[in-house]
């Protein structure tokens, strides 16, 4: 069956990179090679350096790799690791032991410390500690709260302004990060973490002649090979965009190929206000800055993303589409856009949490897909015990073939068909809301929903069964 085909044959083995500092990388491919620990993960081949891994432990599945919607989703970065003194490692222990944070210690460092001095350093560390397994926990509210406290103890700290730009970037809340890289780079103007995190900032705030020259001055203080990727990638989108027009209207900032129709470009700045305005309603939110839109011919769209074949659009924090041929906008087109622009929403509003069943499934649905085509499939594939649990659908999916794509995106939309059509969109919402504050993904549809995955998949194939049997 195809189903048993997309969870073993599109798994890949994953290894857990286990840091000194307590934090877990979910990787695959892990190798030493000499000073360097390399791996894999949805952005290509990255590295660490072997001093500041404690083990790595091997085995397990790791859904497949790279959504459309999820790879420029992810933030595929550890923030800044300055060497720490005995005194910090030793506050690093303290404020995090037997699994919890020491509220206690933190609270008895806090004493005296508002006068500045060695007491308040303490105090913003053993916050930092607790920032820090806060944030591998996934706990990115509680990350957030310890993460300014550091800086309100140490506000001329550069790791410690770091690490609250660090964690603002990982939320897509760029403007704030950017406040606080700035404010880390007058006290430490050589730092290359520093410009290493602002090239992303600029890059999330779709400024990428800004985000290569940070990057560029990153890579001038010390060799990064995350960074050179990203800087790559950066150069590559400069370059095709060269001679590129632009237009802009109040939510979106346009790029498009010179041989294309301005007429088109104008039209689909029109029909994306049009979208905006009803997912707006829909999700009850709105992305605090403009959406980047890039149109390509069908070989730029090729050589930039890079993606498979079955692809046919894709947001990487952008919108990038090609429209060769077209001279208006069509009904494919307006639903192709609407598709996208609600992955934007979602990954703004989760901060970058969404699971790739829920992007795709939500963003199906809103353009506008039913399950009627494909449940009488989903159906035989559940009833024979072989459907794909939705854990395995957590993980991106741009190393899968096309037909286990297809299921994918049928299984992702008949869950979240089954949720709106009898819960309402409204727990759609919280759902994401939930997963903006931090939970795991199951743990949100189980307080939203009061069902676990299990539940929920089998509620799915009854209603599937209801709805759209014969």
């Amino acid at each position: 069956m195809l189903a048993c085909a997309l969870v073993f044959a599109g798994a890949a083995r994953a290894d857990k990179i286990i840091l000194k500092n307590g934090r877990k990388i979910i990787a695959y491919n892990v190798v030493e090679d000499g000073d360097k620990i390399r791996y894999e993960t949805s952005a290509g081949q990255l590295a660490l350096p072997k001093s500041i891994v404690d083990h790595i432990e091997k085995g397990g599945l790791l859904p497949p790799m790279g959504s459309p919607a999820a790879a420029g989703a992810s933030l595929n970065l550890e923030p800044p690791e300055p060497a720490a003194t005995a005194i910090e490692s030793e506050i690093d222990k303290n404020a995090v032991h037997d699994g919890s944070v020491d509220r206690n210690y933190i609270s008895n460092l806090e004493n005296g410390a508002g006068a500045g001095g060695e007491k308040a350093m303490q105090a913003a560390r053993a916050h930092l500690a607790a920032s820090r397994f806060e944030m591998v926990k996934g706990d990115l509210e509680r990350a957030l709260t310890d993460a300014r406290q550091a800086v309100f103890y140490a506000p001329e700290d550069p790791a410690t302004l770091m690490e609250l730009a660090y964690l603002y970037l990982r939320r897509s809340e760029f403007k704030q990060s950017l406040e606080y890289l700035e404010r880390a780079k007058r006290y430490a103007p050589k730092s290359p973490d520093v410009y290493k995190l602002e090239g992303w900032t600029y890059y999330g705030l779709n400024r990428p002649d800004q985000a290569v020259a940070e990057w560029k001055k990153s890579l001038a203080l010390r060799p990064d090979s995350e960074v050179q990727a990203a800087l790559d990638k950066a150069l590559r989108d400069k370059n095709e965009e060269e001679n590129y027009r632009e237009n802009e209207s109040t939510h979106f900032q346009l790029k498009y190929n010179g041989a294309a129709e301005p007429g088109l470009a104008r039209e689909v700045l029109h029909t994306l206000e049009g979208h905006y305005q009803q997912i707006e309603s829909e999700l009850n939110f709105s992305p605090p800055d403009p959406i980047g839109v890039v149109l390509y011919t069908q070989e730029g769209f090729s050589d930039i993303t890079r993606a498979p074949g079955w692809v046919g659009a894709l947001n990487d924090g952008r919108i990038r589409v090609p429209v060769q041929g077209l001279s208006v906008v069509n009904s494919e087109l307006s639903r192709i856009l609407r598709h996208e622009l609600t992955h934007s929403f979602i990954q703004q509003k989760t901060h970058g949490r969404a699971p790739t069943w829920i992007q795709e499934g939500v963003a199906q649905w809103m353009e506008g897909k039913r399950s009627d085509e494909s449940a009488a499939v989903l159906v035989q594939v559940y009833a024979a015990g072989q459907s794909a649990p939705l854990a395995q659908l957590e993980g991106s999916w741009m190393r899968l073939p096309g037909p286990m794509a297809s299921y994918a995106y049928a299984w992702a939309l008949a869950n979240v068909e089954y949720i709106v059509q009898t819960q309402g969109m409204g727990d759609i919402e919280r759902i994401l809301d939930r997963l903006a504050a931090g939970p795991a993904t199951e743990q949100a549809v189980r307080e939203v929903l009061h069902d676990d995955y299990a539940d929920l998949v089998q509620a799915t194939a009854e209603y599937l069964k209801k709805n759209y049997g014969r």
